[in-house]
């Protein structure tokens, strides 16, 4: 199953994906609002787990590609958060793209088509988002996408005098939700 916006085509990982996907998750620009950054093994294990639930849900985060040149530039998706929030059970709507494709509305543009997809296809009643409090780049697609802010949380896999500890939560339901 593949996913298209004007510029996009959300889809299934794919072995090409590996080597870019682990270079992306080495750059310190990227990973700056994660506690560490991934060693090669743990973005493996990372595609591993999302390929595993895309095969067994249909869905979850989806490896993007540019259309015009089938550059892979991240992903953008769905997980569940079955547990580990006090807002749990839930689903997360995310994204991480490589730094060269910043900037140019590429998370934007499919992030809103992730939710069209979770309204209307899979009818879900709510997705929620978050991020460190000092990730304001993120903050500002979650706004853009018509997310909005319902609280403050510490993450609880953060101790409490880490940089990163402090989180904000956006959510948006189906019955408020209208495409951009």
């Amino acid at each position: 199953m593949k996913i298209q916006t004007p510029r996009l085509i959300l889809r299934q990982w794919q072995e090409s994906d590996t080597a870019p996907f682990i270079q992306m998750c080495a750059d310190e620009d990227v990973m700056r609002y994660f506690p560490a950054l991934l060693t090669p093994e743990q973005s493996l294990q990372f595609i591993e787990k999302v390929t595993r639930q895309i095969d067994q849900h249909g869905w979850g985060l989806w490896a993007v590609e540019l259309k015009e040149t089938k550059e892979f530039i991240g992903f953008i998706g769905l997980q569940p958060q079955p547990k580990l929030f006090e807002f749990s059970p839930c689903i997360e709507i995310g994204w991480r793209l490589a730094k060269k494709y910043w900037h140019q509305g590429y998370a934007t543009e499919g992030a809103l088509t992730v939710l069209d997809y979770a309204f209307n296809t899979l009818d879900l009643n709510k997705v929620v988002s978050f991020t460190a409090t000092v990730n304001t780049p993120s903050e500002a697609v979650m706004k853009k996408i018509g997310m909005v802010k319902t609280q403050e949380f510490q993450h609880p896999k953060l101790p409490e005098d880490h940089p990163l500890c402090w989180h904000v939560l956006y959510e948006v339901n189906q019955s408020n939700y209208s495409s951009k």
